[in-house]
């Protein structure tokens, strides 16, 4: 029998929940377009695509003829649509109900509107673990994709890793398919009869020989020199056309392949995802220890033995990592469990989209690509969440106060809310605000993201890395550029979370000394804390908050009147949705004394506009008595595919007063509108 090789090529298309229309036109213009249209004109290569539901919903609905011959492409048995959540949540970070809602959810829309029931699935971010074999097989999937790199953790040798393995949980099983990291790393980036000679090299002589392909399709046109390589210099018409003008290499569906073909055996896969996902998760100090751990093992070519065994972290470190992204799960895990404990007759389509929308992966974590440093995914999260919560809360009303560790933190906060805003206070002895609602808007003002160090920082100063040479193009993973100028001071970190009103006692001398509360509340619809001032031993310092309608009110009142100097000094991070953009600004009467990304200072100020036209409203900051104002932008520093930039997370607003005007109560208000 002559040798053969399968080529079992998937694409996967996503783009975030929230992300910007203009972000989708153009990656449709430079990638998805594209590359359907050229697939189209080569009905026997044979492939496999998955599109998330968000995703798919816009292009039906903006880019109805590309979708016309995608739907064609599935009728005529070229193309395979695989199935995942329908948000692309990361399926081991939502309840096993939520797993398979979302699944089934996605499947029905593919043969609604693309006319295939989908048996594959696409496993977002190639986050394994085990639990979810019983949600994938419940919903009908028969077969899902991870990394070659999975099965070598459990003792796999690559050579054997050309087919699919069988897995088991609780009494349900799942095929597994390998993907090729050798294939992942030459498409598109090098020349494609190099590839092509690389895929006939794989053929065997018994038929079964698969060459598994499954990856972003953005690097079809999105990443870095990808469009020009791929499209304008004609890489994927050279390479279809390879494959085609091949005796030895076949391009099958996986669907006609797994039909075809037997399971090479039974596989445990432990709980991973790809490598370099393995290195994000992981703090910046360990980061560091395992990056240095895989530099010295390359330099003594070492690492292909042993990188199996080199792993970092796993995906859920990333709620361990960063508060904010913890914060958000555990909201959406909490909501969860109110929706479902409805009756069914209570539960409403409104609140499942909700819900499912609370669970899309990208603002969760962080890595090269991820955007829990982008303000608008993670504002997508949070219009979510409290989109739902109303939704419960109209049909199941919730005490006004309610004391709950929601992120397992060890420190209860305190939740108040009135039905037009929500304010949930850290019980860890700030008495600072972690989540601030306004319904009517749809967003949370502490939707802020507190700067800590990072793996990459100490790249940013670092030598460039050599020019890509010889044939193809480089690898984004392998550049390091920047989008901004980057100074040491970019990259400071904070000591304490980014909240609303974090206060501290500034003394004669100026030192700063953050304030820590205990509850003094009588149980009122207002929420009390009183802190003794530092070197002041009888000098109590009052704290309430109250809400009314769309105010917040925070007050302060003074005890004792003989402390000698000192400032009181209230820190207000609030989260702006233009950010610096130009549809955000302070106002003051008819005067507008700037925007939100430029620092701004005043004495004597009582009060001040902040105007957001992303936002739809304004927020207005009243003091009972004038305070020494200071505005700055919070700026942290990240890294993306495009290099390392600065993005604006929040307005810090900065009220200052002297101990001598807290002989009066000193109260502070936002109101909404």
């Amino acid at each position: 029998m002559a040798k053969t090789v399968a080529l079992l090529l998937g694409v996967h298309a996503h783009q975030p929940v929230g992300n910007f229309e203009s972000v989708l036109d153009d990656a449709h213009q430079r990638c998805y377009g594209p590359f359907i249209r050229v697939l189209h004109e080569y009905p026997d290569f044979h492939f496999a695509i998955h599109l998330s539901g968000w995703l798919l919903e816009y292009m039906l609905k903006h880019f109805a003829e590309d979708m016309a011959l995608l739907r064609e492409m599935v009728e005529r048995g070229q193309a395979e649509l695989f199935g995942a959540g329908f948000t692309e949540p990361v399926l081991a970070s939502i309840p096993s109900v939520d797993r398979v809602g979302q699944i089934n959810t996605l499947s029905k829309y593919l043969k609604q509107e693309l006319g295939q029931q989908p048996v594959g699935a696409w496993l977002t971010e190639r986050v394994w673990e085990s639990s979810v074999v019983p949600a994938l097989a419940d919903a009908g999937i028969r077969y899902v994709t991870v990394d070659d790199y999975h099965f070598m953790c459990s003792g796999k040798e690559s050579s054997v890793l050309n087919g699919f393995y069988t897995t088991e949980e609780d009494g349900r099983k799942v095929d597994l398919f390998p993907i090729s990291e050798a294939l992942r790393y030459r498409l598109p980036f090098s020349p494609a009869h190099e590839v092509v000679g690389y895929l006939e090299s794989l053929a065997q002589e018994d038929g079964q020989a698969a060459a598994v392909y499954f990856d972003d399709i953005e690097k079809f046109g999105i990443w870095p020199e990808t469009y020009q390589w791929v499209y304008e210099r004609g890489w994927l018409r050279q390479f279809i056309e390879g494959v085609l003008n091949s005796d030895i290499i076949k391009p099958m569906r996986y669907a006609d392949y797994h039909q075809q073909s037997r399971t090479k055996g039974v596989v445990y896969l432990p709980t991973t995802s790809y490598i370099e996902m393995n290195e994000w998760t992981l703090p910046a100090a360990a980061a560091h220890e395992y990056a240095d751990l895989v530099s010295r093992e390359r330099d003594g070519h070492r690492y292909e033995q042993t990188k199996p065994y080199v792993r970092g972290g796993i995906w859920r470190n990333f709620f361990m990592r960063y508060p904010e992204s913890n914060w958000m799960h555990k909201r959406m895990l909490e909501l969860s469990k109110r929706y479902h404990a409805l009756p069914k007759a209570k539960q409403t389509a409104a609140m499942l989209h909700a819900l499912y929308e609370a669970q899309a992966n990208d603002a969760y974590w962080h890595g090269l690509f991820g955007g829990l440093y982008l303000p608008h995914l993670r504002r997508a999260i949070y219009q979510a969440i409290i989109r739902l919560e109303a939704l419960l809360d109209e049909v199941e009303a919730r005490p006004q106060q309610q004391i709950l560790d929601i992120d397992l933190d060890g420190h209860d906060e305190l939740f108040l809310h009135n039905g037009s805003l929500q304010a949930i206070i850290l019980l860890d002895g700030s008495a600072a605000i972690a989540e601030l609602d306004s319904y009517q808007h749809k967003h949370n003002f502490a939707d802020s993201l507190t700067r800590q160090a990072e793996h990459y920082h100490r790249k940013v100063h670092a030598a460039q890395a050599p020019a890509h040479s010889g044939e193809g193009i480089g690898n984004p993973h392998d550049h390091m550029t920047s989008k901004h100028e980057i100074s040491p001071e970019d990259l400071a970190t904070d000591s304490r979370r980014r909240a609303l009103f974090n206060d501290s006692w500034v003394d004669g001398g100026g030192n700063h000394h953050p304030l820590h509360y205990g509850r003094d509340d009588h149980g009122g619809p207002d929420c009390e804390f009183a802190t003794i001032l530092p070197s002041q031993s009888s000098a109590l310092l009052r704290k309430r908050y109250s809400l009314d309608k769309q105010r917040l009110s925070v007050s302060y009142s003074l005890a004792n009147e003989q402390v000698s100097d000192g400032y009181l000094r209230v820190e207000i991070n609030l989260a702006m949705p233009s950010c610096d953009g130009p549809a955000g600004r302070f106002r003051q009467g008819d005067h507008i004394p700037g925007g939100f990304g430029q620092p701004l200072n005043q004495d004597n100020l009582d009060k001040i506009i902040l105007e957001d036209e992303v936002l739809g409203g304004a927020v207005e900051l009243k003091t009972s008595i004038p305070c020494q104002f200071s505005s700055a932008p919070h700026l942290s520093v990240s890294q993306s595919e495009a290099g390392f930039e600065k993005i604006m997370q929040a307005v810090t607003l900065t009220l200052q007063w002297p101990v001598s005007a807290l002989s009066q109560e000193v109260v502070v208000t936002l109101k909404f509108s």
